[in-house]
């Protein structure tokens, strides 16, 4: 078989910087470094070398070089890593020479972790925690992120596929010694109580409000409302920049428009919408039923009022989704007197013009952000695949469950999708598993 080839990549950011991390992953890294920056470092010892051409000897850095042979690396392969000077000529000529290293290439996007995969490095949940992790905007997201990608989401699901593991033994072996007397009844009994508290915790898990969804993209706020009442004046307030245009001419807005905010450590994503009445251009009314949807899906209403010409009873649509709904009331700073002294409790008086009343309203969407996702000691459900394979799993157990159990060995199956749909979260699916623990705790064979 070809020897895989060597990778090689500009780790840290593109551009202009104090410092650019190159690494090398691969059969060839070693060789790579002793040809780039002489005798090869002590392992995960950094040391300051001469970075060289390979082929031509220039010297085109004066950089930290480290080595990481495997199965002891990132990858579980040997690496290497320059930490050069950030000028872009530097990383450019770097780059250029390590592709004249025979057995190498330039990585592939996301190869390195790729590779950290397929070496058991990592799980598939842990790498999808890793890309969170990239991608976090807001304190909740780097907090969740980070769990995920240390393994906590995957302990969690290894520790169910333990149970799955011992209850498919208990299950095949009530198949296998079914004729002798009472084991086969005994050990599918044991079976179905291993598999009741797995569901109930299973179930339980699901149950979580989409939480770990919510954190990793967002908390969904709708500003809805008739027209010309400041929905995109409120916008451009909240996210401190002219994201939405305003005009005194009502149906300005015609399709949604999101800003991202972060309050409080949380990512809010605010939709401007058209305003809600009776269109009578086809545009505007399109406009009017994108406005709709986005109500329909976000996790907050917010339902917007002229201060001089209050609508409190909004349209049959809006008024569906009370449950989320938050009244608000605007441009209260054209009303004589303190208007927030009258308000009711379940409304907010603001003016996006001035911005009284912002702090208030940020207050409030922070606490119901916060309230909704619940703080919880145990990770969460982060992204739609990972619920689909739960649900399944779910399915699975319940059909265990509530099947037939004079039919094992269709229960067995049930329990064979379970912990293939539980796998497949991680990316670990072993039916060997299965049979160690029939040969260790029954000695089948004695």
């Amino acid at each position: 078989m070809a020897e895989e080839p060597t990778i090689y990549a500009l780790s840290s950011a593109p551009g202009r910087a104090g410092v650019a991390v190159v690494r090398i992953s691969g059969p060839q890294a070693g060789k790579a470094l002793d040809l780039m920056a002489g005798r090869r470092p002590s392992p995960r010892v950094a040391v300051l070398r001469r970075i060289r051409h390979p082929v031509t000897g220039d010297v085109l850095d004066h950089a930290l070089a480290l080595f990481f042979p495997a199965p002891k690396s990132e990858t579980g392969e040997d690496m290497a890593e320059l930490h050069l000077h950030g000028g872009r000529a530097v990383v450019k000529s770097v780059l250029e020479a390590l592709g004249k290293v025979a057995g190498t290439r330039l990585a592939e996007p996301g190869e390195f972790v790729r590779r950290a995969f397929e070496n058991g490095k990592l799980d598939l949940a842990e790498v999808e925690g890793l890309a969170d992790l990239v991608d976090a905007e807001t304190e909740g997201q780097r907090r969740q992120a980070l769990a995920q990608a240390s393994g906590a989401l995957s302990e969690l699901y290894e520790g169910w596929r333990g149970m799955l593991i011992e209850a498919a033994a208990l299950t095949e072996a009530a198949i296998d010694f079914s004729d002798e007397g009472d084991v086969g009844q005994t050990t599918f009994a044991e079976a179905r109580g291993i598999v009741t508290m797995l569901a109930s915790a299973v179930n339980h898990h699901l149950n979580d409000g989409h939480r770990g969804e919510i954190v990793r993209s967002g908390f969904r706020v709708a500003l809805t409302g008739p027209p010309n009442v400041g929905k995109s004046s409120l916008l451009n307030a909240l996210a401190r920049r002219e994201a939405a245009i305003v005009s005194e001419e009502a149906g300005t807005t015609r399709d949604v428009i999101e800003v991202r905010l972060d309050l409080g450590g949380l990512a809010v994503v605010v939709s401007d919408t058209a305003g809600i009445r009776e269109a009578a251009g086809r545009i505007e009314q399109e406009g009017i039923k994108r406005s709709l949807a986005a109500a329909r899906d976000a996790d907050l209403v917010i339902w917007l009022m002229d201060a001089h010409a209050p609508q409190a009873a909004p349209p049959a649509e809006i008024a569906a989704l009370a449950e989320r709904t938050l009244y608000v009331l605007n441009k209260v700073d054209l009303l004589p007197g303190d208007a927030s002294a009258t308000m009711p409790d379940d409304m907010i008086a603001i003016s996006a013009k001035d911005g009284f009343g912002l702090s208030d309203l940020v207050g409030r969407l922070s606490a119901i952000a916060a309230e909704r996702i619940g703080v919880r000691e145990e990770p969460a459900i982060t992204q739609v695949r990972h619920r689909q394979l739960i649900e399944q799993c779910a399915e699975s157990l319940s059909a265990f469950l509530h099947g037939s159990a004079g039919q094992v060995e269709l229960r067995a199956e049930d329990l064979r999708r379970a912990a293939a749909a539980l796998g497949r979260v991680t990316g670990r699916v072993d039916v060997e598993d299965v049979l160690d623990q029939i040969f260790a705790r029954f000695c089948v064979g004695k």
